[in-house]
Order: structure tokens, then sequence, then C-alpha cells
């Protein structure tokens, strides 16, 4: 049994949080009437995946994540919900009652999925050390083993400006 104030005890601890945070931030977005009470769950998730990734030994990818998912990308779609016109934010918050059991039977579905095939994946450990932390390697990882996904996140922020300044756009013309 591990003691809760042992090493390995508050190392779970704070790993549930991240998740409890993620969770609570994942339903404040689903369920929250305000398009801007929506954004701020969402950031609030965008966070505790960031503090998920700082858990697993990633702390790049933790900052990467509120650098651009937090910082970037609910700042643009706060601007866009601003800039838009107050009757398309009541047309957004209409639901219908069958919406929720859908969602939560979907997610449901997809969460045993997702359970059963991680159980029967064979994981490839991860290796200890990538490099120091250092600008430099940082600089070398981010043009040489992680240039994709470096490419991919220039492209996530591309297409969330364009998205923003076409919901502003709209919401000017109306």
């Amino acid at each position: 049994m591990i003691s809760l104030f042992s090493v390995e005890g508050l190392s779970g601890l704070l790993f549930l949080a991240f998740i409890g945070v993620t969770l609570a931030g994942a339903l404040i977005a689903t369920s929250a009437r305000s398009l801007i009470r929506s954004v701020a769950g969402l950031a609030l998730c965008f966070l505790g995946v960031a503090g998920l990734y700082y858990y697993l030994n990633s702390p790049f990818v933790a900052l990467m994540q509120i650098l651009i998912y937090v910082g970037a990308i609910c700042v643009t779609i706060i601007f866009a919900v601003m800039l838009a016109e107050s009757s398309e934010l009541k047309q957004v918050t209409s639901r219908n009652g069958l919406v929720g059991p859908l969602a939560f039977l979907t997610s449901g579905i997809l969460v045993f999925g997702l359970a059963a095939l991680a159980l029967k994946t064979e994981w490839i450990p991860a290796p200890c050390l990538v490099n120091r932390g250092t600008v430099e390697d940082l600089g070398q990882s981010l043009l040489t083993t992680y240039s994709m996904s470096f490419e991919l996140i220039s492209v996530v922020l591309l297409v969330a400006v364009v998205g923003s300044l076409v919901l502003a756009r709209t919401g000017r013309d109306k």
C-alpha cells in the first residue's frame, strides 16, 4: 500500500488532480449556456491537459499546449465571440433534449473502445532522457525531430485565425 504522503502517493494525487481539472473544464465547456463560459471551460480543460503533459515528463509539449491552445486559440475564440452579434449566440445555446443522452452514449462507447485498445496494445517504453532541455536542444528538436508537430501547430493557429476572422466578418455584415 502506497502512503498518500510519499512521493508516489503525492505524484498519483497530482495526476488525479490534473485529470479532475481536465474533466471539470470539459464539463464546463460543454454544459455552459454562455459561449464565454464555454471558452473559459475549454481553457481550463487545455490547462489540465498541459498539466498531464508535464506530469508525463514532456514539459515542452506542456508549454506549447499552454501557449497555443490556452493563449492563442482561446483568445481568438473570445475575440470572435465578442465581435459576433448576440443573436447568433442565442442560436448556439438552444439545445435539443436528445443531444445529451446521445452524447453520453457515444462518449461511453468511445471510452470503452479506447480502453479496450489501450489494454490490447503493447506499449513501447519512453526513452529516459531525450535532451537536456536547453534552448539550443529545444531549437534543434523543433527543426529536426518535432518539425512536423511544429508545422501542424502553425496550421492549427492559421485555421483558428482565419475562422475567427470569418466569424467576425459575418457578425459585422448582419
